[in-house]
């Protein structure tokens, strides 16, 4: 029997994710939260657009991920959904949607499912939130888990600085990654923190862990899509590489429009019936 990579699969599920890990193959990961992005996205070839509450930052303009709504979020997610034909589309559950009440953890993830058509969701945090993740699982939703820095949780931490340096804290995020893992997630992101730990959680858990700013050792990585691409230029933190400079292309191009509608260059003959 020949081996397959997961570049044959038609579609990726959460088993073909573990099939990956199992074998060393890398999982790329990035964001999307409209049909156009989206549909580029799964072209390309991309395992996993995560619909990430971002969108309250890139979208929406807002200075922390808080605000965002629950049908925001299936607003963004259902438009990505149309989108696709191959890729795994996971969504975040938004800031207030699943914290403190696992009731309203399933409702909304339910939602999420039914509304949108999302693969899976995902929840920020750890043995915290495990009776959350247990009860979203009875619905056979699948659940990622997210531990290190979690934005949710930006005004407890008072920074974005990276997390799980110190021994304790570290010692604190291997035992919740093992706890996500024994509720039953299928994957789990680490955010911003050292290289080293990353690599000893993605060893010690078999189910794949994705990871941004959190070094090479882990079996995934995970960018904001208009980050890599240079749209937003305010925003350089070391673990950003930037594969473009959109911001300086569509300045451009915007600008060569204005100048052209003004010279009434635009439309030509040619463009005009």
């Amino acid at each position: 029997m020949s081996v397959h990579t997961h570049t044959d699969v038609k579609k990726i599920t959460t088993h073909v994710l573990q099939e990956m890990k199992q074998r060393g193959e890398k999982i790329a990961m990035l964001t999307g939260y409209d049909y156009s992005m989206a549909r580029i996205l799964d072209e390309a070839g991309i395992d996993i657009i995560l619909v990430g509450d971002s969108a309250s930052n890139v979208m929406a303009g807002h200075e922390t991920t808080l605000p965002i709504t629950l049908n925001e979020m299936i607003y963004h997610a259902a438009s990505v959904i149309r989108a696709i034909n191959r890729a795994l589309v996971v969504v975040d559950l938004p800031f207030g949607s699943y914290q403190g009440n696992s009731r309203s953890a399933l409702d909304s993830s339910i939602r999420i499912m039914k509304e949108a058509g999302a693969h899976a969701v995902k929840l920020e945090g750890g043995r915290e939130i495990r009776e959350s993740i247990e009860r979203i699982l009875t619905a056979g939703i699948p659940v990622m888990g997210h531990l290190g820095l979690t934005p949710q949780s930006i005004y407890k931490f008072g920074t974005y600085s990276v997390r799980a340096k110190e021994e304790e804290e570290a010692t604190i995020l291997i035992e919740d990654a093992k706890i996500l893992e024994e509720a039953g997630c299928f994957a789990l992101v680490l955010e911003k923190i050292p290289a080293k730990l990353a690599t000893q959680v993605a060893q010690e858990v078999k189910i794949p862990v994705i990871g941004i700013g959190a070094g090479g050792g882990v079996d995934g990585q995970v960018l904001v899509s208009h980050d890599m691409l240079g749209i937003n230029n305010e925003f350089n933190p070391r673990f950003l590489r930037k594969y473009h400079n959109l911001h300086r292309e569509m300045l451009n191009s915007f600008k060569s429009y204005i100048k052209d509608v003004r010279s009434k260059d635009f439309p030509n003959e040619n463009e005009q019936y």
